[in-house]
């Protein structure tokens, strides 16, 4: 097993992010991108939490069983909302019996699973001490460039990241469209004092019907990238490929600026992902555009 915050000291991550499967049908094409990705060595994968019983039993399962049947290094997501401190303080020993190194740790959105309960900390910082006092874990926590929707100002959002971030390892970022906000982020953390890494994180706009999605998810796509769509038109592809090419040219520019690595959210899927790895110099380009996603 690999501490993300040793990978990180040595130089550039690559990373992966899925969530847990629900249906035959979503495990199936989980083991597919997992197949298609592992060739690309990514640095780690982390593996998304919702809440409540049935979601921690999913990813525990695939944060276990990646680390037995693969070459990967996972990271468990794990969320303050819905469990009494007891319940968090279980999972965490859970996870360190199965071996587990790599932590998550988020406050979380109010969980959908019926079974959930309301949740005794407030704030991932809580749930930070609670790994630290656990042991054993490298900790990651969220950042938001543009602010977190529910900080009431964008000064509280970097004081408050800061915090975070004195007694985590490293930050993961929600994904978003301009470098200029990620660089912002860093030089205004940079101005608190902190200089933890901060990974940029990538999600690729892939469909046209995918734009108002984003903006629902915490980050809107730019007036300019909905232009380059709507001068795509309807040519089978053309939108996707625009959609590659912009991730591709974002991920290049963070890279050039020093960013510490990349984070993809892949939503499960693969293509995407390698293809923008192809177009960065990252992998050979033969044979990895193959596949669906």
């Amino acid at each position: 097993m690999t501490r993300i915050a040793d990978l990180l000291a040595e130089g550039p991550t690559f990373s992966f992010e899925f969530f847990p499967p629900k249906t035959d049908a979503e495990q199936a094409t989980l083991v597919r991108t997992l197949l298609d990705l592992q060739p690309l060595e990514p640095s780690f994968v982390s593996v998304t939490y919702r809440g409540g019983r049935s979601s921690r039993g999913r990813t525990t399962a695939l944060v276990t069983s990646m680390l037995r049947t693969t070459a990967l290094t996972p990271m468990a997501h794990l969320i303050c909302v819905a469990h009494t401190r007891l319940e968090l303080a279980e999972i965490l020993v859970e996870l360190r019996r199965a071996g587990v190194e790599n932590l998550m740790a988020l406050g979380g959105d109010p969980p959908t699973d019926p079974d959930a309960g309301e949740g005794e900390l407030a704030h991932a910082i809580e749930l930070v001490e609670l790994a630290r006092a656990i042991g054993g874990f490298s900790i990651g926590v969220a950042a938001h460039p543009i602010g977190h929707p529910r900080s009431p100002d964008l000064d509280f959002d970097r004081r408050y990241l800061a915090e975070k971030l004195a007694l985590a390892d490293f930050a993961v970022t929600q994904f978003f469209f301009e470098a200029d906000d990620y660089l912002r982020l860093v030089d205004e953390l940079a101005g608190l004092g902190m200089h933890k890494p901060v990974l940029p994180g990538i999600m690729p706009v892939t469909a046209r019907s995918s734009v108002p999605r984003m903006a629902e998810m915490g980050a809107a796509v730019p007036d300019w990238m909905v232009e380059r769509f709507d001068r795509a038109g309807d040519v089978p592809g053309a939108v996707r490929q625009v959609g590659v090419d912009c991730a591709t040219d974002l991920c290049r520019r963070l890279l050039d600026e020093g960013a510490p690595g990349l984070h993809f959210y892949t939503l499960n899927r693969s293509s995407a992902t390698r293809e923008i790895y192809a177009n960065l110099g990252l992998v050979p380009a033969t044979g990895a555009l193959s596949g669906g996603g």
